[in-house]
C-alpha cells in the first residue's frame, strides 16, 4: 500500500509565477470535473485554487482550449461538469449498441413532472385537479426511482398529504443550471407536451430557485 501523504495541499501556490500558478490551477479544476460523475460545485473547486482565484474566468479559460475537443464544460444543477457536445450523441449511443432515443417518457409521466417542476411544492390531488385525471401512486413511483422528484413537506390541507419537488437530478437530466432555466410554459404547449390537457389552465409561476 502506497504511503499517505501527510502534508496538505498547496492551493495557493504563492511560489509561482502567476501564469504558471494560473495554469496548475486549470489543471486542478479539469481533473476534478474529469475523475466527477456529478456536477461539482462552486465550494469544492475553491479547494483546490487560490482564496483570490476567479473560478468563472479559469473555467472560461479551460473552456476556450476544449473548443475543439468532443465534450464541453456545462454549467448544471449549480455546479459544473464535463458532457459530451451533442453532435456526438449518435456516436456514443452506436458504440453502446443503444437505440436512437432512450427511455421515453410517456404523455402522462411528462405532463405530471412538468407540472411538478413548475408548482411545487405540489400534492398528488392538486395535480389531479389540474389534468382532470387520477394520478396513479405508480407513476409518482416511477419518476421517484429515477430520483427526479422526491418527496417535499406536507401540504396544509385536510390529511396533510406530502407534496413532491425535483431534484439535482431533474436538473441534469434536463441539462438545466436551476429551476428558472425552464422554458415558458408557451413554449412546452407549442412542443405539443401539454397537448392532451390543452383546455387546462397551465399558468403556472416557477418555484423558488432549485439549487
Amino acid at each position: 500500500m502506497a504511503p499517505k501523504s501527510s502534508e496538505p495541499l498547496d492551493a495557493e501556490l504563492a511560489d509561482l509565477p502567476q501564469a504558471l500558478r494560473w495554469r496548475e490551477w486549470m489543471a486542478r479544476v479539469e481533473a476534478v470535473l474529469f475523475a466527477s460523475s456529478e456536477p461539482v460545485g462552486r465550494e469544492v473547486l475553491a479547494r483546490v485554487v487560490g482564496r483570490d482565484c476567479a473560478l468563472d474566468l479559469l473555467i472560461e479559460d479551460i473552456s476556450a482550449e476544449l473548443a475543439g475537443r468532443p465534450y464541453e464544460i456545462a454549467r448544471i444543477a449549480g455546479g459544473w461538469q464535463f458532457r459530451t457536445k451533442p453532435q456526438h450523441a449518435a456516436a456514443i449511443r452506436a458504440a453502446r449498441k443503444e437505440g436512437e432515443e432512450g427511455r421515453d417518457f410517456t404523455p402522462n409521466e411528462a405532463l405530471v413532472l412538468t407540472i411538478i417542476a413548475y408548482m411545487q411544492p405540489v400534492t398528488r390531488g392538486a395535480i389531479a385537479r389540474l389534468t382532470g385525471r387520477e394520478v396513479s401512486r405508480d407513476l409518482i413511483a416511477r419518476l421517484h426511482r429515477q430520483a427526479l422528484i422526491a418527496r417535499g413537506p406536507r401540504s396544509p390541507e385536510p390529511g396533510a398529504p406530502y407534496t413532491y419537488v425535483t431534484t439535482p437530478g431533474f436538473l441534469i437530466q434536463f441539462g438545466l443550471e436551476t429551476l428558472r432555466d425552464l422554458p415558458d410554459i408557451e413554449a412546452l404547449q407549442d412542443a405539443g407536451l401539454l397537448k392532451p390537457v390543452a383546455d387546462v389552465d397551465l399558468d403556472m409561476p416557477i418555484a423558488a430557485e432549485q439549487e
